[in-house]
């Protein structure tokens, strides 16, 4: 008796994903390392995540709120004048 195949294990067989995807998860990888090694000794705020990786504020705020919704950063206070949040590495 030959083993039914899964559906998912059909549709991955039969659909490949677009180029754009694998190099848009690469440079995520990329982006997510220089952001938790800037974070790795202190919380620090998005524009000094962005001036400690050389990452433009955009992107830096871009990714971080991707790391953020994704668990893979905590909220860790507000500066003194109250306009930056600071941000931590989430302690596993």
């Amino acid at each position: 008796m030959e083993a039914k195949q899964k559906t998912i294990d059909i549709i991955k067989q039969t659909r490949k994903a677009a180029p754009e995807a694998f190099e848009a998860r690469k440079l995520y990888l990329k982006m997510r390392k220089a952001i938790a090694e800037a974070l790795k000794d202190e919380p620090k705020t998005i524009p000094q995540v962005a001036e400690a990786t050389n990452i433009p504020i955009g992107e830096a705020t871009y990714y971080m709120m991707a790391m953020l919704k994704f668990g893979e950063l905590s909220v860790n206070g507000i500066d003194d004048m109250d306009e930056y949040y600071f941000y931590e590495l989430k302690k596993a």
